[in-house]
């Protein structure tokens, strides 16, 4: 009895060339993905560079939800029925965007198992680190929940060697992200810096010592 003949399907070829219900964009920095109530109809998978998701509130405050990179999904909210976008997504830096239309999504996950595994993987992923954030909001301090953000945009944790440098990113982001004020990111920006957990060289580089200030009680 012959057994079946192994899928020959790569999520990454999938992910990396268009095709049918598949476009690729190339965004310059700050360039707008989607808008906050736009009607969700695609997934998004970035190819390079980093994505912003922000949400403007009725009284006109507004907030950064996270900042995605390479690898990451956004805009899944549609394959639940989400009917318009909840946030806006804008790039941070210079992006390479795959776009995938809700119905060439649908379809690659009822097909791919392999794919449905990547995706569901990630979708995990992604919940646990929204726990985690959720967590750090209520029981860490401002200086614990700086740190543990500078390490995740710099990749600590993930697979592959973390990045020397990260994007640039304004102290009032990262305040908006941890839930305090510029002058208290201020503050640890420059304490981290004294201590050698980071440092300013065309960029900002953290360093793994950074470790020490989530890790410490």
């Amino acid at each position: 009895m012959k057994g079946e003949a192994k899928s020959t399907f790569d999520p990454q070829v999938f992910l990396a060339k268009v095709g049918a219900g598949k476009t690729v964009a190339e965004l310059g920095r700050r360039q707008i993905v989607f808008s906050q109530g736009d009607p969700a109809d695609a997934v998004f998978y970035i190819q390079k560079g980093k994505i912003e998701l922000k949400v403007l509130s009725q009284q006109g405050k507004e907030a950064i939800l996270a900042i995605l990179d390479v690898g990451d999904f956004f805009g899944e909210g549609c394959l639940a029925g989400q009917p318009l976008r909840m946030a806006t997504a804008v790039a941070a830096t210079e992006c390479s965007v795959m776009r995938l239309e809700k119905s060439a999504m649908i379809a690659v996950l009822h097909k791919e198992p392999v794919f449905s595994a990547l995706f569901i993987s990630y979708l995990l992923t992604r919940n646990i680190r929204i726990e985690e954030d959720l967590v750090d909001q209520l029981f860490n301090s401002s200086e614990k929940r700086l740190a543990r953000l500078l390490l995740l945009l710099a990749n600590f944790g993930k697979e592959g060697k973390p990045e020397a440098v990260i994007p640039k990113v304004s102290q009032e982001s990262l305040a908006e992200m941890i839930g305090t004020t510029r002058s208290r990111v201020s503050f640890f920006m420059n304490k981290f810096r004294k201590l050698g957990f980071i440092e300013y060289n065309g960029g900002l580089s953290v360093h793994s010592s950074l470790l020490n200030v989530v890790l410490h009680d």
